[in-house]
């Protein structure tokens, strides 16, 4: 399997290299994405061997870092826990590389311009390949180079597309630049956090930091983890740049950086409890409160979004969420010491994981596919297009149900292991651990409801509603695209159906964290799962999928027995749309109508703002007799703001520039005042280093 390792990782080279030969529109502009599906299958693969319990060395000491020691430390190794982020990231990535290279040869590509071609090509085989290294990586130094290579990947898939977009489209420079700005404060944190680390273990081998004493340098170095990581994965308040880097990318660009290399941040978490472990308490309620705001805050602003690539984008904040408050009660169990709390908090956070690494590769692929024939992704503009591109369109309508938490789908699955998680709050004897997960519970329960009027906007407008006069198909997905997004489509149903089946493979992943035998608690039965708890609750997902159907048949059939004829006898009837009969046109509901009240109800943490303004009178004749007169017209204007952003990123950036100014005086171009700085700055250091020593 090490070869298979060695060989996942030189396709991916391979890649790059074909990625940076300018071709010409046509099909050998998919190559990059086809050589890098078959290096994911390696990779994916090779994780799928560690946790069948074959771990798998690769030395590339000398390649990225100097040998630690003996070397045992060093180069690139796939145990249980890494090898179960392999199989969920890299397997999906490599449909997503099959639809991005269908999409690639199609007239839906990034365009002529060799220089977008070479960029996009190199920012997805430097994220694909970074998060393999992230994932693999034993050492200090590997993994904070793997992690900057991933940062700027996500600077080049952000700024891919040059020029300004088609208002009201992203600012997609500003984008390219808050994502990598964000990403830079990753790094520097878990730069910090591992060099304390390392500082204190006498190593920069990853597995040594187990044995690091405890004390203030320690927790230090734990808090600075888990920000890091936390940015990437886009938690509060460090979801700003989410939204923004993911709409100015490409479109099945979007799908690689959400369903596939986001999960990097949930990993260095994962690999994080499983190297410091105990956790204080304090740090547990900090995650379990921030888990639930981001998952609140996240679908509420997608609910309101008027753009597809937005709506996904802030769903994956709030998935974010949803896994982040499941890690906050496996670290409450480790903080409490109930293992059993541990365990059932690591698996539903888990399954969470793989709903949405699952749900968020489905949409944003299927997503591309809908962008390539309408042109935009305006949910004005693309009404009704699932009918027109009916593969992507029943790829959308099946993600937006995962998301919604329905079954047979594996988010209704995951959803209940997360609010059973919550709910053993008892089980904790502070007062303060209790309240936490009361509050992190309603704020999941709040969630799951607005989720679900999130995605039956997508699927009543996008998917079921009215074709638009033009009937063509011109830029939807080729066969394989279609094929991938069909084998992304079935993913979610499969592993709803084979969940006791997922939960032995998550409980051999998590191994190294949590003892299996207490994740396998979670099977009460071969099919019946319950939440670890014995005694507490059950769920048989496997015979929903096959109670569901037939539940429906015999509904069917009772129907067809009552009425008869009368059952298939075909009525044409007008239409009821927005509470009127046979409203057509500009009167009929639209996206921005539907998502009013959400922000209505929401107007409190939304920060709703409306006004009625007036534009020049309109002349002509109306329907009303108007006549040749002047016509009032008026128009409502309501929009949300993005509250982390006005409240905490604005005042800072207005701090940061008046601190720059008076900064800049200092520099005065003479050369004697340079030297009194450094003597100054120097004589700092030497106190500093004197009074900690």
């Amino acid at each position: 399997m090490s070869a298979v390792f060695a060989a996942g990782l030189l396709l991916l080279a391979a890649a790059a290299a074909v990625g940076l030969i300018s071709w010409r529109p046509g099909r050998l502009r998919g190559a990059p994405y086809a050589l890098g599906a078959a290096g994911a299958a390696c990779l994916a693969a090779t994780g799928g061997s560690a946790l069948a319990g074959q771990t798998v060395r690769l030395d590339v000491a000398g390649w990225l870092a100097a040998p630690a020691g003996d070397g045992q430390g060093s180069g690139l190794a796939v145990d249980r826990l890494s090898g179960l982020f392999l199989v969920m990231a890299l397997g999906a990535a490599v449909p997503v590389s099959v639809a991005f290279a269908s999409w690639a040869a199609g007239p839906g590509s990034a365009g002529p311009q060799p220089m977008a071609t070479r960029m996009l090509a190199q920012g997805y085989t430097l994220a694909v390949g970074a998060t393999a290294v992230i994932m693999t990586a034993q050492d200090t130094f590997t993994a904070l180079f793997a992690w900057e290579a991933l940062t700027a990947a996500f600077y080049l898939l952000a700024g891919a597309r040059r020029g300004p977009a088609p208002a009201p489209g992203p600012d997609r420079v500003g984008a390219a630049r808050v994502t990598v700005a964000f990403g830079k404060a990753s790094g520097a944190a878990l730069l910090v956090g591992l060099l304390l680390l390392a500082a204190r273990s006498h190593s920069i081998v990853l597995s040594s930091f187990t044995h690091a004493p405890g004390g203030a340098a320690r927790t230090t170095a734990l808090v600075l983890l888990m920000a890091g990581f936390a940015v990437k994965a886009g938690m509060v308040p460090f979801q700003v740049w989410l939204p923004r880097g993911y709409a100015a990318a490409p479109p099945p660009a979007r799908a690689v950086m959400a369903g596939v290399c986001v999960n990097v941040g949930f990993y260095g978490m994962w690999r994080t409890l499983a190297l410091l472990g105990h956790p204080p308490g304090w740090l547990a309620g900090i995650l379990l409160i921030l888990g639930g705001l981001s998952a609140l805050l996240g679908i509420a602003h997608a609910a309101v979004q008027n753009r597809l690539s937005r709506v996904i984008a802030y769903s994956s904040v709030e998935n974010s969420g949803l896994i982040i408050t499941g890690f906050g009660v496996a670290l409450t169990g480790a903080a409490v010491g109930n293992q059993r709390l541990l365990a059932i908090g690591l698996l539903a956070a888990t399954l969470q994981m793989v709903t949405h690494t699952a749900a968020k590769s489905l949409l944003f692929s299927s997503a591309a596919g809908l962008e390539a024939v309408a042109g935009s992704d305006d949910l004005e503009v693309m009404r009704g297009l699932g009918r027109r591109a009916p593969w992507s369109g029943v790829g959308l309508a099946v993600g937006s149900l995962t998301l919604a938490g329905l079954p047979p789908t594996a988010g209704f699955v995951s959803e209940w292991f997360l609010l059973e998680s919550l709910m053993q709050q008892f089980r904790v004897a502070s007062l303060g651990g209790r309240l936490t997960l009361a509050l992190a519970g309603a704020a999941v329960a709040l969630t799951a409801g607005f989720a679900g009027v999130t995605f039956v906007r997508l699927v009543g407008m996008v998917v079921l509603g009215p074709a638009g006069p033009d009937g063509s198909r011109r830029g939807e997905y080729g066969w394989a695209g279609r094929g991938a997004v069909a084998l992304l489509a079935a993913s979610p149903l499969v592993i709803a159906a084979l969940t006791p089946l997922e939960i032995r493979v998550i409980a051999a992943g998590l191994s190294p964290v949590v003892p299996s035998g207490l994740t396998m608690g979670a099977l009460k039965s071969p099919w019946v799962l319950q939440p670890v708890f014995a005694g507490f609750s059950i769920l048989s997902p496997s015979w929903l999928v096959v109670e569901l159907p037939v539940m429906l048949a015999l509904v069917v059939l009772l129907t067809l027995a009552l009425s008869g004829r009368r059952l298939l006898r075909v009525r044409r009837v007008p239409a009821w749309r927005s509470a009127t009969i046979g409203v057509d046109g500009a009167d009929s509901y639209t996206a921005f109508g539907y998502a009013n009240p959400t922000r209505r109800v929401l107007a409190s943490v939304l920060h709703t703002r409306a006004g009625v303004a007036e534009l020049s009178p309109r002349r002509g004749g109306t329907a009303e007799g108007y006549g040749d007169e002047a016509a009032p017209h008026l128009r409502y204007d309501s929009d949300v703001v993005e509250v982390v952003e006005s409240w905490l990123y604005r005042p800072a950036g207005r701090l940061f520039t008046a601190v720059v100014a008076v900064a800049k005086r200092l520099q005065s171009g003479r050369l004697d005042t340079y030297l009194l700085y450094m003597l100054i700055a120097l004589v700092a250091v030497v106190a500093v280093v004197t009074a900690m020593a």
